[in-house]
């Protein structure tokens, strides 16, 4: 059974206990971040931990990422060799939890289908709990027979999906076309798997209408969880390929970049 960390205690997940009055499940107030674990070594966990000290300062919520960081060695400690992920959580009222966490099954090719979101511009560069919105967005893509949502402003501009960043090729006269992204200016989360993959592979920010998509030669979403995802349908558009020759690329860039790093260690 995997365990949890709940200010510095490190006890079955089950039964770890946060006060019912903590503003962090009564109004969503606090920062989380998700580490993938590969045999409980975590990637990235260093930049995770930064993210969440600047979310945590833009939602004026004081933070103590040398106790958190404490906190996240112990459970590793306790639970060697887990393979998952690991969710680090911080809330209004004061509580630290990291939790450890078995990766849910995603199908080996999405398909996507276009959710409109206006995300709240003041909680720009802020990973909050307040996700029921990009849940929500989930929810709806699956009942229109989609395994996720792809997230569009009400003008048809493209974002991202509700927990993975979103990439995509246009043949534009390059070999095999050229991959993009929509730029952070979109108001869109700065990934750790998106910085990655940008300095990875031969990817360019681009304001991205929807209807541009119609034109898409391939297309995947990328997360901290499950890496690269190709994508086989946009819409009720079926791409020319699953994963393309681009997806593929950056797939194993990321891998043998993940691989490397965690030798390091």
């Amino acid at each position: 059974m995997p365990l949890a960390c709940l200010d510095g205690v490190v006890t079955p997940a089950a039964d770890a206990r946060l006060p019912v009055t903590d503003e962090g499940l009564l109004r969503g107030d606090g920062v989380f971040e998700v580490i993938r674990l590969y045999e409980g070594r975590p990637f990235a966990l260093a930049e995770h931990l930064t993210r969440m000290g600047g979310s945590a300062q833009n939602l004026r919520l004081p933070i103590e990422l040398a106790a958190i960081d404490a906190d996240v060695h112990a459970l590793l400690a306790a639970q060697p060799g887990f393979e998952g992920a690991l969710r680090v959580v911080v809330t209004r009222g004061g509580h630290r939890l990291a939790l450890l966490e078995l990766l849910k099954p995603a199908p080996d090719v999405l398909a996507v289908v276009p959710v409109t979101y206006a995300p709240t511009r003041i909680l720009d560069g802020v990973k909050s709990l307040s996700y029921a919105a990009n849940m929500l967005a989930g929810r709806v893509a699956q009942e229109q027979g989609a395994d996720e949502a792809l997230l569009t402003t009400p003008h048809g501009r493209v974002l991202e999906a509700p927990t993975k960043s979103f990439f995509y090729a246009l043949d534009d006269g390059g070999a095999g076309g050229t991959l993009y992204t929509p730029p952070l200016d979109d108001h869109i989360l700065d990934s750790i798997t998106r910085r990655k993959l940008l300095e990875l592979v031969d990817v360019h920010e681009r304001v991205t209408p929807l209807d541009d998509l119609a034109g898409a030669t391939e297309a995947f979403l990328a997360s901290t969880t499950h890496e690269v995802l190709p994508v086989g349908r946009i819409g009720d558009r079926a791409l020319p390929v699953a994963p393309g020759p681009l997806t593929s690329a950056a797939a194993a860039a990321f891998r043998a970049h993940v691989e490397a790093e965690l030798a390091a260690q």
